[in-house]
Parts: C-alpha cells; sequence; structure tokens
C-alpha cells in the first residue's frame, strides 16, 4: 500500500472528525425558562439542559413522555416535555441532549408549544 495515500487520509480523517462530530459539551446548555423565551431562535437545533423528572409517560406512540423541571420559568414555562426512546424515573435528575421543536401536534390531544424531542438522557452529578 502506498504509505503516503494511507498517511493523507489519516489527516484528512483527524482534520474533520472535529468538525462533523458534535460533543455534549458543544451543544448550548439552556434554563426550561430559556427554552420557552427563545424557542424561535433555537428551533430546530439540538441543545443541552439538566434538570429533575417530575412526570413520566412511557410507551405512547412508541415514545417515553418525560416532564422536566429545573427552578426557572413560571406558570407555563417552568416544566419542558421531553420524549426519548429512553427513560427515567419521577424523581431522577437527569441530563438532556434534544432537538428543540415549536408548534409540534401529535393528535389525540398531545400538541406542544415547544417540546424537546429525539432526547438522550444521562443521570445527572449529584
Amino acid at each position: 500500500m502506498n504509505t503516503q495515500f494511507i498517511a493523507a487520509a489519516l489527516a484528512a480523517v483527524i482534520a474533520i472528525t472535529p468538525t462533523m462530530l458534535l460533543a455534549a459539551d458543544d451543544l448550548p446548555s439552556l434554563t426550561v425558562a430559556e427554552i420557552f423565551a427563545q424557542q424561535g431562535q433555537i428551533a430546530g437545533k439540538r441543545i443541552h439542559i439538566s434538570g429533575k423528572v417530575v412526570k413520566v409517560n412511557n410507551n405512547i406512540m412508541g415514545k417515553n413522555f418525560l416532564h422536566i423541571q429545573d427552578g426557572t420559568g413560571g406558570e407555563g414555562s417552568n416544566d419542558i416535555t421531553v420524549t426519548s426512546q429512553q427513560t427515567a424515573s419521577v424523581g431522577d435528575r437527569v441530563e438532556v441532549d434534544a432537538l428543540v421543536t415549536v408548534d409540534r401536534d401529535f393528535g389525540m390531544g398531545y400538541s406542544y408549544a415547544v417540546i424537546l424531542e429525539e432526547a438522550s438522557l444521562s443521570p445527572a452529578a449529584p
């Protein structure tokens, strides 16, 4: 094999990998209140939040619906709904990386001004 070709290919992979992969640390970290306040600007973007699970509805339309609160926001802006293939228990503190979606209507009474979808969940540090 041509060692120059291998070296060039390896250099190309090393050069593009950081820009092609977005680490969780690179996601903007927002509060629940900020998500509601900035929903128009962040729609369609992935963000990070951390908070406490206050409600869980598993296996609805093939998704788990979790409600997260972080102590920010007021009436109507202090609880964000998250959909994920993963789940957690009420009372768990979690880290969430998810896609912000606005004006989401699943039908059957499930309609959201803003919702976090395709979420990955992990336990929050104590």
